[in-house]
């Protein structure tokens, strides 16, 4: 498949380092002489100079042949452009652009982006992800990762292995046994910042993150047995009222019933523009670091911080006040992954990355096929997929144990109707079940062969 990627900032690079790994043909392109050098010398992929939107730079990268283009630059204006004139030119099939001004996307312009106007198959609004996976991780208190597959039959979760985890020094085959009716697989590992495919004789220690699928009806009972059982919370802090905070406060409105949130924004014309928005959030003008604000909107009685300003450092700050002064638990954006390994062990619960979201959303659009949904995890360690299996699939009536998976590939789950199955060497697969798996980077497009997968286009 040939790819261009017009943009070259955090989402380009690491959209072309998944797919330049994964044999594709990748073309990046970015105005920026820095930005351009950097990802020639990391990346096996084709980089130049020069705007995406340029029909003559789009010739250059190859667009008369090429299958997608993925426009990701700041501007929304130049992405948009850049699938216009792919389309318009190069009939390129696939177009997918990150638009971050909520305006281009209110419904009475919802004609805008059709094929007859300005023909773009897939929108990625990043903020508006970013709001949907914090509500996820609010719904599932004491998880830093929540994803539902198969129509929420099988949800995939993220939890880190406290002192007091139950399971801490238990290999993984043992669980089923002092578990019988747990629905769960340990799917990954991060220790100490390297990713890991656990085998049944690997054990979980203190400070792993932990991935694991399970049915989704046995998610309270698995946290529990991490050692989770915190309260969902009902009074909640958002600190930033940017696009983020709006989004995040319309959904606690409309889907989070019982739950209250009170936004703190430094800027006082953007404080009460989100007052005029959200109906029922108590919205405060002040500085999120400033305790006298902070006790103003309840800090002491508040059972989560969200912290989403356009700042890493004051979201940090921010959301380690905020628990110093008495809430429970912090939920900090943060855009510079370096900060990861510091910041979770100074308190901080959940570290919402928007690029690794981003760069999830995207390959959701990238993977089709039989592939319904996948998700990515710890810079690109590997992903979650949900795949359906066909007939002419290899792995049709096949034990699992028969199936010749690649290295680094473990199942979840599989769902048979509305069944689900947690899955032993002895399971025979099916046509038209659905499967969750966990599949390393290097051996996913083992992966999409072995379903039969080909890569369809809108």
């Amino acid at each position: 498949m040939k790819v261009i990627v017009s943009g070259a900032g955090q989402v380009g690079f690491h959209i072309a380092k998944q797919l330049s790994a994964e044999q594709n043909d990748v073309v990046v392109i970015d105005q920026s002489p820095e930005l351009v050098r950097r990802v020639g010398d990391a990346l096996d992929v084709q980089a130049f100079v020069g705007f995406g939107s340029h029909p003559d730079v789009l010739e250059r990268a190859g667009a008369a042949d090429a299958d997608m283009i993925i426009a990701v630059t700041y501007a929304d204006e130049v992405n948009m452009v850049a699938c216009q004139v792919a389309h318009s030119l190069f009939n390129v099939p696939t177009k997918i652009a990150r638009i971050r001004d909520q305006s281009y996307r209110d419904p009475i312009w919802a004609d805008l982006f059709s094929r007859d106007h300005m023909p773009i198959d897939v929108i990625i609004s990043p903020e508006m992800e970013i709001a949907k996976t914090i509500s996820r991780r609010l719904q599932v208190p004491g998880s830093f990762e929540s994803i539902s597959f198969v129509d929420g039959l099988v949800k995939m979760m993220g939890v880190r292995c406290n002192p007091d985890c139950p399971v801490i020094n238990t290999p993984l085959r043992q669980l089923t046994g002092v578990f019988p009716d747990l629905n769960i697989v340990v799917v990954a590992i991060y220790r100490d910042g390297v990713g890991l495919v656990p085998s049944a004789d690997d054990q979980l220690l203190e400070g792993d993150n932990v991935y694991f699928v399970a049915d989704g009806e046995h998610i309270k009972r698995a946290m529990s047995v991490f050692g989770h059982e915190e309260r969902m919370a009902r009074r909640i802090i958002i600190a930033g009222g940017g696009h983020v905070g709006i989004f995040l406060g319309e959904i606690i409105e409309t889907e989070h019933k019982g739950v209250s949130a009170r936004i703190i924004e430094t800027e006082s014309d953007r404080a009460h523009h989100v007052a005029d928005l959200l109906e029922d959030t108590v919205v405060i003008h002040g500085d999120v670091i400033d305790p006298e604000i902070l006790d103003e909107a309840g800090v002491n009685e508040s059972e989560a911080i969200i912290a989403v300003t356009n700042d890493d450092e004051t979201n940090i700050l921010a959301s380690l006040l905020a628990k110093r002064y008495g809430t429970e638990r912090a939920i900090t954006l943060v855009n510079n992954a370096t900060y990861t390994p510091l910041i979770t062990s100074l308190g901080i619960d959940v570290v919402v990355n928007p690029r690794e979201i981003t760069v999830s959303t995207i390959l959701q659009h990238v993977r089709r096929g039989r592939i319904k949904a996948v998700h990515s995890l710890v810079d690109g360690f590997g992903e979650v997929i949900e795949a359906e299996i066909l007939e002419m699939s290899g792995l049709n009536g096949k034990r699992i144990r028969e199936a010749d998976l690649p290295d680094g590939v473990l199942f979840g789950a599989i769902v048979r109707e509305k069944d689900v199955i947690i899955p032993r060497a002895d399971t025979v697969l099916r046509v038209n079940d659905k499967v969750v798996l966990f599949a390393a980077a290097e051996s996913i497009k083992a992966i999409e062969n072995l379903f039969a997968v080909r890569l369809e286009f809108f």
